[in-house]
C-alpha cells in the first residue's frame, strides 16, 4: 500500500515539473518581441534548407538506380567497405 502512495507522489511531482517547465517556456515566448522575429527567420531558413534544397539538389539516388532494398543495401555496403579499404591502404 505504501508503494502505491509513493508512486502517486512521484507522478504528481513529475506532472508539476512538466507543467512548470511548460508555463516557463510559454510565458517566455509570449513576452518576446525581437525573439519572435528571430524564430520566424530560423523557421524559414530551416524550411529552405530541408525542403527546398532537398527537392532540387539532393535527389533520391538509390531509388533511381536500384529497384529492390537488397540491391540498395548491397550497393551501400560495397561503397562503405571500398572506402574503408582505400583509407586503410593510405
Amino acid at each position: 500500500m505504501k508503494s502505491g502512495i509513493l508512486n502517486t507522489e512521484k507522478k504528481n511531482n513529475l506532472i508539476k515539473a512538466v507543467n512548470s517547465i511548460y508555463t516557463f517556456y510559454r510565458d517566455g515566448f509570449r513576452g518576446m518581441v525581437l525573439g519572435k522575429k528571430l524564430w520566424k527567420i530560423i523557421l524559414i531558413k530551416l524550411f529552405v534548407m530541408f525542403v527546398i534544397l532537398k527537392l532540387f539538389f539532393f535527389p533520391n539516388f538509390l531509388n533511381t538506380k536500384f529497384q529492390t532494398d537488397e540491391e540498395k543495401g548491397n550497393y551501400v555496403l560495397e561503397q562503405i567497405t571500398r572506402s574503408a579499404s582505400l583509407n586503410k591502404l593510405e
